[in-house]
């Protein structure tokens, strides 16, 4: 075991051990108030406790501990007052407990998680959100909420497509816009256009 007191900063290109690929590597920073490692081969770990923060390309995570796992560095689990910022695509997490992978391109926030799109104006609340980097797919479940302008969608799972700006709901979905209510077995929002479409057991209250 290694272990490193006081405030640290490290670039870390081929980890702490040699055995890392040297294609794989890219920018990896981390930096915390405590940090204990082992590379010990199979269970490559390193542990950031305190003001922990990870850079890996476009996303900054902050959380008060952050583990880092596997070859290359592969997973990150955060836990603790979980903030992340995927600067390319502006998308801001907010989450009890966030797990990425960084093969995959994947985070999976666990807990009262928040996913907030700046550059499109939505924000997503859930008690699990994946979301999928690469295809900008948001997959939500349990009590979600989705906001955006005066529109609010609830439903029990989602799924929100970033590129096309579509969001399907299921699960008791419901659609307010304004003071017109609209509820329905399966409903999809387009979220450029305001477009409602339902399917089965279909209801709405508009008011003009």
């Amino acid at each position: 075991m290694i272990y490193l007191n006081k405030k640290i900063a490290l670039t870390v290109f081929c980890f702490l051990c040699l055995g890392v690929s040297i294609a794989a590597a890219n920018t990896f920073t981390f930096r915390a108030d405590s940090t204990t490692a082992s590379s010990a081969l199979g269970r490559e770990v390193t542990i950031l406790i305190g003001n922990a923060e990870v850079r890996s390309d476009n996303l900054l995570l902050r959380a008060d501990r952050i583990e880092i796992h596997g070859d290359d560095q592969r997973f990150i689990i955060c836990s603790g007052n979980v903030w992340g910022h995927e600067e390319e695509k502006n998308i801001l997490f907010f989450t009890d407990r966030l797990v990425y992978d960084r093969r995959l391109r994947i985070a999976r926030l666990e807990g009262n998680s928040t996913l907030e799109d700046r550059e499109n104006e939505v924000v997503a609340r859930a008690h699990h959100i994946e979301y999928d980097e690469e295809n900008e797919i948001a997959i939500m479940q349990v009590q979600v909420r989705l906001f955006k302008d005066d529109m609010v969608c609830r439903a029990e799972h989602a799924i929100y497509r970033r590129i096309e700006q579509l969001l399907d709901l299921s699960g008791f979905p419901v659609v307010h816009k304004g003071n017109d209510e609209f509820r329905a077995d399966r409903i999809r929002v387009d979220l450029e256009t305001d477009e409602v479409i339902m399917e089965g057991s279909v209801q709405g209250t508009i008011i003009n």
